[in-house]
């Protein structure tokens, strides 16, 4: 399934109803969540599942979050256990996904969850997300609308320049608030355990589970959740992580008020929620002015590794990590 050409939608009533219709029809259609835009497919239809992992060329054991428009919505797909009841009331609307074992019944594609006993389903926050799964009744696959392996994109100008010609239709939000997408933890067997840092902190999690997250040690060739690949997110030149300065024939990728001579600056205030927010476009600017500027390496300023600095840096080590493929993708 392939779109000649990628329709804009507003997210208006006439917008929505339109991308619930292409939907229904085994369509793609990119959609704004609060934490990056999710490329929406049937979670129900194989085919349209399929079309999420053909348009994004996404590895096929790779499994994808399933987006719900309610907690009574994610209860006929999956078993909630008294950690999973705890976090969804917690921080559902929001940027959590919970990894729960999957219902007999729940009728999802296979592909979904890439041949698993369990499946990752979230409840978002922003508006037209929620509305959008209103009117189209149903579940979503809802990987971030971006190519596998590249950037993750924050505004609909992102999708289009991944995914253009390749879906049916994005819906556009504006820019997302959060900026990196959802953490994910599983619960059940034991301890909850944290499977991707994301835009909700750990540390929040932790307080409202009254005890300590485990943290999984990820198989890269059988990830149990999104994002679990060992290269992923990358730009198209190489990141040079810890830096303090740059090299000769180097880029800086800032953080905080030292980086004054920065390409760019994550934050020059030091402020990890305006580095997450603004991480992705920063990776995507930095990729083009290196291209621009023929340059192969950019040095990354060190992030603090605690809240969404966690996330932040577990981003950068998946952009930084060798591809085989790397020539390939640039």
């Amino acid at each position: 399934m392939t779109a000649s050409r990628t329709q804009t939608l507003a997210p208006d009533a006439a917008g929505l109803a339109r991308a619930a219709e292409l939907l229904r029809a085994g369509e793609l259609v990119a959609f704004p969540t609060e934490t990056v835009y999710g490329l929406g497919g049937d979670a129900r239809n194989d085919r349209a599942v399929a079309a999420i992992f053909e348009a994004k060329g996404r590895p096929r054991f790779n499994p994808l979050i399933v987006h719900v428009a309610d907690t009574d919505a994610a209860r006929a797909l999956a078993v909630f256990d008294g950690d999973a009841e705890r976090l969804a009331q917690a921080f559902w609307p929001g940027p959590l996904s919970l990894v729960l074992r999957l219902r007999p019944e729940a009728g999802l594609s296979d592909l979904v969850t890439a041949g698993q006993p369990t499946v990752a389903l979230r409840m978002p926050a922003h508006p037209v997300a929620r509305d959008l799964l209103r009117v189209f009744g149903g579940p979503l696959a809802g990987p971030s609308a971006n190519p596998a392996g590249r950037v993750s994109p924050t505004t609909a100008a992102h999708v289009l320049a991944g995914l253009d010609g390749r879906i049916a239709a994005v819906v556009d939000g504006g820019a997302c608030e959060v900026g990196v997408e959802s953490t994910i933890v599983a619960t059940g067997g034991g301890p909850a355990r944290l499977l991707r840092p994301g835009g909700l902190p750990a540390e929040a999690l932790e307080a409202a589970l009254g005890a300590p997250l485990r943290l999984a040690a990820a198989d890269p060739d059988r990830p149990e959740a999104p994002g679990q690949l060992t290269s992923h997110y990358a730009p198209g030149v190489a990141l040079r992580l810890e830096a303090h300065a740059a090299r000769p024939g180097e880029l800086l990728l800032g953080f905080g008020p030292e980086a004054q001579d920065a390409a760019i600056n994550l934050s020059p205030g030091g402020d990890l929620v305006e580095a997450a927010a603004g991480l992705f476009a920063a990776l995507r600017e930095i990729d083009a002015r290196a291209a621009a500027e023929g340059v192969t390496s950019v040095a990354v300023s060190p992030i603090p590794d605690h809240g969404l600095g966690r996330a932040i840096n577990d981003r950068l080590r998946r952009a930084a990590a060798p591809r085989p493929d790397a020539a390939s993708s640039l």
